[in-house]
């Protein structure tokens, strides 16, 4: 099976993968961004960020499925769209939308909140996440720390990227995911279009948090991502769709 490398959210770290990962045949791997997780003191840019990706691709043989939700779709594009000969098929979630407007504003003043006060925002998250998520996850999701300080920056340099431009520029499959409730999903049509080879699945009844909840789907979205990339080396249907799924290409 083609190696996987999960990239993780925004003031989160590579464990919050750690319930999916561990669900998947084969060799994966989920780095910490910068200003995140073990790497919290350095600043994040979408450069370091990209590369910090493209060395864990390189790290499990040069060639990988890509995963990425939130701020991990946002830079999972990104990386796709700059080596696209290193990215075997995309996995994105809880990013489809253009951080600009309203969105942006909204977004930027709630990043500065946090930030302002990480001593009652990192808690809050980690709060928020055990009453949201069920335990394996939502422990999942904190136990490489929780870093709201990192937040303004990220938020800045993601309202900087072209990540539409981005995604036009991988040929390869591409499988979005998003919950139903998820405002992250405002412009999923706009990135069905952009994207060369695109299949859209909406799971019901979650948020931008809770489609983290469905390790069984996400995991099958994996797979299924992988035998796409290779259908004929997996020996398996392209068509497969994970359990529960709305999988569809023409949404």
């Amino acid at each position: 099976m083609v190696p996987t490398v999960f990239v993780h959210g925004i003031r989160l770290s590579g464990s919050m993968w750690g319930p999916v990962a561990a669900l998947i045949h084969g060799r994966t791997v989920a780095p910490d961004l910068p200003g995140h997780g073990a790497r919290h003191a350095e600043p994040f840019t979408v450069d370091d960020a990209v590369n910090t990706i493209v060395a864990a691709i390189d790290s499990v043989g040069g060639r990988a499925v890509l995963v990425g939700h939130s701020l991990g779709g946002f830079m999972a594009i990104a990386a796709a769209g700059r080596h696209p000969d290193r990215v075997a098929a995309l996995v994105v979630g809880g990013c489809t939308v253009r951080p600009q407007g309203a969105f942006r504003t909204a977004y930027r003043l709630m990043a500065r909140l946090a930030a302002s006060r990480p001593d009652i925002a990192d808690p809050l998250t980690v709060s928020s996440f055990r009453r949201a998520l069920p335990a394996p996850t939502a422990e999942a999701m904190v136990a490489g720390g929780v870093r709201c300080a990192v937040m303004p920056e990220v938020v800045a340099a993601v309202s900087a990227l072209d990540v539409i431009g981005e995604l036009r520029r991988y040929p390869g499959p591409t499988l979005l995911f998003n919950g139903a409730r998820d405002p992250f999903r405002a412009d999923e049509r706009r990135f069905l279009a952009a994207a060369a080879d695109a299949r859209l699945l909406l799971v019901p009844r979650r948020g931008h948090i809770g489609v983290m909840a469905e390790t069984a789907t996400l995991a099958g979205l994996v797979t299924t991502a992988a035998a796409l990339a290779m259908p004929a080396a997996a020996g398996c249907d392209p068509g497969i769709h994970p359990p529960t799924s709305d999988l569809d290409p023409s949404r």
